[in-house]
């Protein structure tokens, strides 16, 4: 049984740059959003972005491209849960690839895989890595966001899913709202910074049953942050 539960989030519905007196800004000048540097010219205007959070486990999903978290490949880093369940099915082929001269795992490390037939119904496995799992902090998952919405926009992927996994990657220290607020932002602010019309028209965010309510919390402060600073900067459609 699948549940599926849908927020919307917001890419950016920008016409044009004010200071937060209301006064426009002159031509050439620029500010400063989350420390990116934001031009004086205008954003094309963006719509509403649905992002569903369904429990489901990364393992079973029909997708065009399935996005999965790992730690640094050491053998301390064990796989648990769904990873289990995903590299059973792909025949061992993640225990293959986690290899120093393969897939290290660095935090930023991408690694794709064409899953063989028989495994997998997702059409694409991407890796994205963690790094060090002994000084894990949620803040390092907002470049995994902006690596997720940058790879799946690049392979010309629609419906994208991502699955922290960090989990069953085997730390529990933080819950799954910390994550996947983290993961938003991330996702949310790589797409304002794009300069080309992405192909992505929803997000699906998977979670486990128990952990859903934490992981739309996050997804929601998130998306107010997005808000509050198109309010402070910026004039919305």
């Amino acid at each position: 049984m699948k549940h599926v539960f849908r927020v919307g989030i917001l890419l950016f519905c920008v016409c044009s740059v004010w200071y937060e007196t209301g006064s426009t800004a002159r031509a050439g000048e620029q500010h400063s959003l989350s420390g990116r540097t934001l031009p004086a010219s205008s954003y094309p205007e963006k719509q509403l972005l649905p992002i569903h959070v369904l429990v489901q486990s990364p393992a079973d999903t029909v997708t065009e491209l399935q996005i999965i978290c790992l730690f640094r490949s050491e053998p301390r880093n064990t796989l648990h849960g769904s990873l289990i369940e995903l590299n059973t099915k792909l025949h061992g082929l993640l225990d293959n690839v986690r290899k120093p001269s393969v897939f290290g795992g660095e935090w930023g490390e991408t690694y794709l895989i064409t899953p063989p037939d028989g495994t997998i119904q997702a059409r694409k496995l991407l890796l994205i890595g963690l790094g060090d799992s002994q000084t894990f902090e949620p803040e390092r998952m907002k470049l995994v966001g902006s690596i997720a919405y940058q790879e799946a926009s690049h392979l010309g992927v629609a419906h994208p899913f991502f699955a922290p996994t960090i989990l069953d990657g085997g730390v529990t220290t933080f819950s799954t709202g910390q994550v996947s607020e983290q993961v938003t932002l991330g996702f949310l602010h790589a797409a304002l910074d794009a300069h080309h019309e992405s192909t992505i028209q929803d997000v699906t965010y998977l979670a486990g049953a128990s952990h859903v309510q934490s992981t739309q919390s996050g997804i929601d402060k998130a998306t107010d942050t997005i808000r509050g600073e198109c309010g402070a900067f910026l004039k919305c459609a």
